[in-house]
């Protein structure tokens, strides 16, 4: 069916994984992904929001990563695309005003072309008419707009709820991306193969916050079952994770991120019933790499020549595993020192986003390098989107 492209429209403070899943999970599936917002260029940012329900009246708020567009709403030709993606948080309260935004989700809807929005994204729905007569679901505040608008309200049972109207999917918010993503795929003529598989995440608190999400609801979406475990944390406890992003200083910055929802207990794992294995970077590597328990998991998982995906400092685990004897892989620069030590050959990382593999091993510098780090992962996993 040819390939596809999709345009992401954002604003300044969407919410943070709201924008950078879909984004990112989509290019590793192969999928043209243009980001862009009113007023700005390719190479400008905007700032997001980590939203998260803390147990409040409604979520609070924090600042996210800096997301870089990567082409210019005005030159943004709506015909040149398949779909269409608005992620929720703030920006879309404001974005509803803009006659230039309307515009351009009109033409998606008059064209039947899909449309996945999500959370407050549905805002704009409701602004540009597109929402009249189709069911909808949205994060529950959003209620009142969609139905004035003449919108089929469906309440979301849970935050993760998604609901489907022929070329319109909307979810309630970023809980419910497996779905949303899964979706969106179908609506673009994909289909996905190979991914009965089941992947294990390696958690610990201050992982970073895109190199848990963004793989996580990746494989999720994909159809694989994901279990998220941490050494003395069960079922439902959560990790808090780290924004380690790039805002011109000699070495990142870092923000608190999402609390990400562990889904198993570590102790009960049994590592022979998983095919694969992740380890997101961050800061957590650092002391995980001293629990003996988190070594003798990793080895059975490279000793078995199952799949390993690794990526920023998570290869600090590797080498203190020594795992990394004889091996090429890449890390995030300044990890540099223990992949060396360890007796790999290290791979420069030269742009960042770049991705590596080696066997059963597939490594990366930072989150920027998702696109290449999950596709590489699919890849050495069999697991194929088609379009």
């Amino acid at each position: 069916m040819g390939h596809k492209r999709v345009l992401l429209l954002c604003g300044d403070y969407m919410e943070d994984y709201e924008a950078m899943v879909p984004f990112q999970a989509l290019q590793a599936f192969g999928v043209s992904v243009d980001a862009i917002c009113p007023g700005k260029k390719a190479g400008d940012v905007c700032r997001t929001a980590v939203h998260q329900l803390s147990g409040h009246q409604t979520y609070s708020e924090t600042r996210g990563h800096n997301f870089t567009l990567n082409a210019t709403f005005d030159d943004i030709n709506a015909g040149n695309y398949d779909g269409l993606v608005i992620p929720g948080g703030r920006a879309p309260e404001y974005l509803a005003h803009d006659e230039r935004v309307l515009d351009l989700v009109r033409k998606f809807s008059t064209s039947g072309k899909a449309i996945a929005s999500i959370c407050h994204g549905q805002l704009i729905l409701a602004a540009t008419g597109t929402a009249k007569d189709r069911k909808c679901t949205a994060f529950p505040p959003v209620r009142p707009a969609l139905i004035a608008s003449g919108s089929h309200w469906i309440e979301p049972e849970t935050m993760s709820s998604t609901v489907v109207d022929g070329n319109l999917i909307t979810a309630a918010t970023y809980e419910g991306h497996p779905e949303f993503i899964r979706h969106l795929v179908k609506a673009l003529g994909g289909t996905i193969s190979g991914s009965e598989k089941r992947v294990l995440f390696l958690c610990g608190d201050f992982m970073e916050d895109y190199e848990v999400a963004v793989p996580f609801q990746s494989l999720q979406a994909l159809g694989c079952h994901v279990d998220a475990v941490c050494p003395k944390k069960k079922a439902g406890d959560t990790c808090p994770t780290a924004v380690h992003d790039f805002e011109g200083d000699q070495t990142y910055s870092e923000k608190p991120g999402h609390d990400f929802a562990l889904t198993a207990k570590f102790e009960d794992v049994d590592a022979s019933s998983y095919d694969a294995l992740v380890i997101p970077g961050g800061r957590s590597p650092e002391y995980l790499a001293l629990d003996e328990s988190v070594i003798a998991l990793v080895k059975h998982f490279m000793d078995s020549k199952k799949p390993v995906a690794s990526i920023c400092h998570g290869q600090q685990i590797l080498a203190a595993a020594d795992l990394l004897k004889g091996r090429k892989c890449t890390a995030y620069p300044a990890v540099k020192l223990n992949v060396v030590l360890s007796g790999a050959t290290w791979l420069e990382p030269d742009p960042i986003d770049r991705a590596f593999t080696d066997g059963n091993l597939v490594t990366a510098a930072a989150w920027p390098g998702h696109p290449e780090f999950i596709s590489q992962f699919m890849a050495v996993l069999g697991i194929r989107v088609s379009f």
